[in-house]
């Protein structure tokens, strides 16, 4: 399990790294706080541990920033001990809120905890299916590769979960056009184009490219 640490006090972050990696984690402490959610992302980590107050931007942007980027777990681990900021970082979709001075022993069990639960909700299969490293959650319609995250919207995630069902198969465009909307209605054809191709261009944004591919006179297939 792979931690980042988020804190520019020197002395805490070596602390944490310490106390983490004697416990079996990879941690990585973050050192340069410009771009903080480029590292991230980069780093791919399964544990963000974030402080509140930080040098180029305040802790709760960036908890807002990630999450629209994946859907890493988030623990604050501050000094601001206030109502309001915890109530922030919990609705912007923080897992946990601990307030320094913390006792080791109960940072550790809070951050086994969310790990847990984190490990727990992927096993959930019924939502969310796979193929090629990609995730589709039906229920939340977010679409998921290497951690990070796009919402589709309702029609969206309807196509690219009926692909997902169809794997390997050619589905001729007019099944599709069926399957999205009502038979009975009239709809341009180029309605399910634009639909394939607002899929394709968010799917790029997560770093996914050629996954749904064109058969020219037949369909689509992924």
């Amino acid at each position: 399990m792979k931690i980042i640490i988020v804190e520019d006090e020197k002395k805490i972050r070596q602390e944490l790294q310490l106390l983490l990696q004697s416990a079996g984690y990879e941690v990585i402490g973050i050192e340069n706080f410009h771009d903080v959610v480029g590292q991230i992302i980069e780093l791919n980590p399964d544990l963000i541990l974030l402080d509140v107050h930080l040098p180029e931007e305040d802790g709760h942007e960036l908890c807002r920033k990630i999450h629209k980027k994946m859907v890493t777990p988030i623990i604050f681990l501050t000094s601001d001990d206030s109502v309001n900021s915890e109530i922030n970082g919990m609705l912007l979709g923080a897992d946990d809120y601990i307030s320094k001075p913390y006792h080791p022993s109960l940072l550790m069990a809070r951050i086994a905890a969310v790990l847990k639960r984190t490990k727990s909700s992927k096993d959930l299969s019924d939502n969310v299916l796979e193929h090629k490293g990609v995730s589709l959650d039906i229920r939340s319609y977010f679409v998921t590769y290497k951690n990070k995250c796009m919402d589709l919207s309702k029609n969206e995630c309807k196509l690219l979960g009926y692909f997902f069902n169809h794997i390997g198969e050619v589905i001729p465009r007019l099944e599709l056009i069926d399957y999205l909307w009502d038979s009975g209605l009239y709809i341009d054809d180029n309605a399910l184009s634009v639909t394939v191709n607002r899929i394709r261009s968010k799917l790029e944004e997560i770093g996914v490219t050629d996954f749904i591919e064109t058969k020219r006179g037949a369909g689509y297939r992924i």
